[in-house]
């Protein structure tokens, strides 16, 4: 599959957030791909990150459980496709580990880095099967909520860097 087929945005089925943050890149890639860093950032509070595993490599885990502000748990599982290191990672649960389907497919994640020097280009896609899938959503606060996690991963690195 060509990178374009791979990346081209359907307005009808896909959400975006585009942003520049002023955090380097090797931060939010850590941020990502370090289960230790993502539990700190990963969900919008009041929600958290309580459990992550991380097998980066194609095929392997990507793991979150959330816990909602009533301490309702909602498991994550899914599988990375793939991996370019500092610039992009692509992950759906429409898959588990192993390429095995999932039987749940809600979306695919491209989350894609450029390094500004001290700031890092951030953009984060999800692509949906429906126009259904995309609506809900979007109505569950994609924006929000992405941007807020996208915050809350700024505030997170820059106390690292302390």
């Amino acid at each position: 599959m060509s990178k374009e087929s791979n990346e081209t945005f359907n307005p009808e089925l896909d959400l975006v957030l585009e942003r520049i943050v002023e955090v380097p890149v090797e931060a939010v890639w850590n941020a990502w791909t370090k289960p230790e860093q993502l539990v700190h950032w990963f969900t919008p509070a009041p929600w958290k990150t309580i459990d992550c595993k991380i097998d980066l490599k194609p095929g392997g885990e990507f793991y979150t459980m959330m816990e909602s502000p009533e301490g309702n748990q909602f498991p994550n599982t899914g599988c990375f496709l793939e991996i370019d290191y500092l610039k992009k990672l692509v992950f759906t649960d429409s898959l588990l580990p192993g390429y095995r389907p999932s039987g749940n497919s809600f979306m695919t994640a491209f989350v894609t880095m450029e390094s500004l020097g001290t700031s890092t280009k951030y953009k984060a896609v999800a692509k949906h099967k429906d126009p259904e899938t995309r609506k809900q959503h979007e109505e569950m606060g994609f924006l929000d909520g992405w941007g807020a996690a996208l915050d809350q991963l700024v505030a997170y690195t820059k106390t690292l860097s302390k």
